[in-house]
């Protein structure tokens, strides 16, 4: 246990989900107008909300969508994801929808450290490394990774 009781983060294990892009911003991850209360709670709901849904609220084919990363805990993103505003409401809206970990070539630096303070690591990767993966998970979603703080590794199958 770390100071205050809290439970160490020391990796995670989960399924991934893909969400491709560079320079993903926050107002993509949770869009402004959804952020009305002081309250984190719900605003799962909302998230990546004008990237899934169109105007009339029909689902665009967003991977949060896709039944084959029902259940994914571990995001694996592309360059400078969470960039923009430093809303911490875009890791908590991700975190309450189920994220426990991230996976890109790299993060905003304030969205970072707002994963870190909720117990959520951010792991970064080399292109090469994160575009295999990226198509790994999208082929076959079903396999489960396996995220290790203490040796610095991200493990898909084996790999």
């Amino acid at each position: 246990m770390s100071k205050g009781g809290a439970a160490r983060v020391v990796g995670h294990r989960g399924r991934g989900v893909v969400v491709r892009g560079n320079d993903v911003d926050t107002d993509q991850i949770i869009p402004a107008r959804y952020m009305t209360s002081i309250r984190f709670a719900g605003l799962e709901e909302f998230v990546f909300r004008d990237v899934r849904f169109n105007a009339a609220g029909e689902p665009k084919g967003h991977p949060f969508d896709d039944r084959r990363f029902r259940g994914a805990s571990i995001l694996i993103v592309n360059k400078n994801f969470g960039c923009g505003s430093s809303r911490e409401h875009a890791p908590q809206a991700l975190q309450r929808w189920g994220i426990q970990a991230l996976i890109g070539e790299s993060f905003a630096e304030i969205f970072f450290g707002n994963c870190v303070a909720l117990g959520m690591p951010c792991v970064t990767a080399s292109e090469a490394d994160v575009a295999a993966l990226l198509q790994s998970i999208e082929e076959d979603p079903a396999h489960e990774l396996a995220v290790d703080l203490a040796k610095l590794t991200a493990d898909y199958r084996g790999r």
